[in-house]
């Protein structure tokens, strides 16, 4: 276990900042079009409605849990 813990983790702990290093660092090499952030596009104003529940669906799953609940 101490060979674990004196080598190996150590090892492991530097390789994923090295990974981590070179990926945030590749940006650099991109053109500057893909370096970029993503572009932000403007809610289209037809966005599909959500009805809200009604009580008659909200009473209904609470009903049937109630005598388990309850004995």
């Amino acid at each position: 276990m101490a060979f674990f813990r004196q080598y190996i983790a150590p090892l492991f702990i530097v390789l994923i900042f090295l990974v981590a290093m070179v990926a945030v660092s590749a940006r650099i090499f991109l053109p500057t079009d893909l370096a970029a952030p993503a572009p932000m596009e403007a809610p289209s104003m037809e966005t599909p409605s959500v009805a809200a529940p009604s009580e008659a669906n909200l009473s209904a799953p609470t009903s049937m849990i109630s005598p388990a609940i309850h004995g």
